[in-house]
């Protein structure tokens, strides 16, 4: 499990797929509302003008020197709902984030956020 005090050393790192393919870089974690444990991260894809951020799940992410893994492909984590790099994802559409990774999604208690930026 990835530990929360532990996302500051993440950022900039690559993010790479389960080949071990890069992604990009990861920009910023989220983690969730209820259990103030990483549940989301955004990984900086795209070309240097035209830089955009993707949403992909980090419960099951790997470590390593310079790098964190995420037991996904390239493609899929490339496809997944993106925001701008100065944006930030709407309440809304985080629902949308979730299940393009087919995971179950929880909305917080009365329209709050599931996902908070750390």
């Amino acid at each position: 499990m990835i530990e929360p005090a532990d996302l500051r050393e993440w950022r900039d790192h690559d993010v790479v797929d389960e080949d071990s393919h890069k992604i990009g870089a990861l920009e910023a974690v989220y983690v969730d509302t209820t259990t103030d444990q990483p549940a989301m991260a955004t990984v900086r894809i795209g070309l240097p003008t035209r830089h955009r951020l993707v949403f992909v799940p980090v419960s099951a992410a790997v470590t390593g020197p310079g790098y964190v893994r995420v037991p996904y492909t390239r493609e899929l984590v490339k496809s997944a709902p993106s925001i701008g790099t100065d944006d930030v994802l709407p309440v809304e559409d985080e629902e949308a984030v979730f299940q393009h990774y087919g995971i179950p999604y929880e909305p917080a208690a009365k329209g709050a956020r599931q996902l908070a930026r750390r």
